[in-house]
């Protein structure tokens, strides 16, 4: 099969096209052959400094595809069957093989596209917002970097649930105009405006209740600056690739509270909840409710100047890849 593939972490320039062997498919696994891949931030940190784990190294979380192939002890699933995979790394390939566990089934009527960013994205916001940050009706909301694919999840979620008023931060006027479609009530331009101080002016120097936070560094600390009192953050990764911890001590003078967020963790420990979950968004975004965001497609071949494009935090929703 064809991959893009690295023997070394760095830049998207690392990335080379190149036949490899076809993975495995072991008792418990099913073989897919990939129609899409949904390009995770997780991807772009490991292929910066992540941990090459094979060699050559194939990097990525998540892909929609047909199941080709199935292992004696699969049960579940069948050849024919189109499905979205998460995994540790092997996205970026023609092929992968995981656990039947690891497999979602999505109706055929749902393009293989919309289904390759899914589980990640919508099932982080489900947690940030409902698991983890608790958010009830009524609640207020911020989600940092609002128009990346949790962010873009997160903004729908929490309209649909009853939030009172849903805010959303990100890099242009243009993007935020775009968010206010999927349920958006105001957006701050974080280029040209200091977070904190818009938040407090729309919510009468309140704060919110609920911070979703996947960039980290100094962005976390203007999300603790606009918490309300006992408000809650859910800090979910850091896009924003700051060596410096972020000074979080200011959390303490409002009693709130910072929960971590690594829904990978959760899939693997809790998946009698998680796979639940994942099911339902798969099934509300294919009745419609909810609506996955495609930015733009690149060929395989040119994984490259995927990453590339997303570092440019140009994008609005997902960036794919089609082998």
């Amino acid at each position: 099969m064809k991959a893009a593939v690295y023997y070394a972490t760095g830049g998207p320039d690392v990335f080379r096209y190149e036949e490899v062997p076809d993975p495995l498919v072991r008792k418990n696994s099913v073989l897919v052959h990939v129609g899409a891949i949904g390009i995770q931030g997780g991807d772009l940190l490991n292929r910066q400094g992540g941990a090459v784990m094979s060699n050559p190294h194939i990097v990525g979380y998540q892909a929609a595809g047909v199941i080709i192939a199935i292992g004696e002890a699969v049960t579940l699933l069948h050849v024919g069957q189109k499905v979205v995979a998460t995994m540790a790394f092997g996205s970026h390939a023609e092929l992968v093989s995981v656990p039947e566990g690891s497999a979602f089934a999505v109706p055929d009527s749902m393009s293989v596209h919309d289904a390759a960013g899914i589980p990640i994205e919508f099932g982080t916001a489900d947690d940030c917002l409902f698991e983890f940050g608790g958010l009830q009706p009524g609640e207020t909301v911020l989600i940092q970097a609002g128009a990346g694919g949790v962010g873009l999840a997160a903004i729908q979620l929490a309209k649909q649930a009853g939030a009172s008023m849903v805010l959303a931060t990100a890099s242009s006027d243009e993007r935020l105009a775009r968010l206010s479609e999927f349920g958006l009530d105001h957006g701050i331009n974080y280029a040209h405006a200091n977070v904190a101080a818009e938040v407090m002016r729309l919510t009468d120097g309140k704060g919110v209740n609920l911070v979703i936070d996947p960039v980290g560094g100094k962005t976390l600390e203007g999300s603790i600056a606009s918490l309300a009192y006992r408000g809650r953050v859910s800090w979910v990764g850091r896009a924003g690739r700051e060596e410096r911890p972020p000074e979080v001590w200011p959390i303490m003078q409002k009693n709130g509270s910072i929960h971590g967020v690594f829904l990978g963790a959760e899939m693997a420990i809790n998946p009698q909840r998680t796979r639940p979950m994942i099911e339902r968004l798969i099934e509300r975004i294919a009745e419609g409710e909810l609506t996955v965001v495609t930015d733009k497609v690149f060929p395989l071949a040119e994984a490259a100047q995927a990453h590339r494009y997303i570092e440019s935090r140009q994008a609005f929703g997902r960036v794919l890849l089609e082998p």
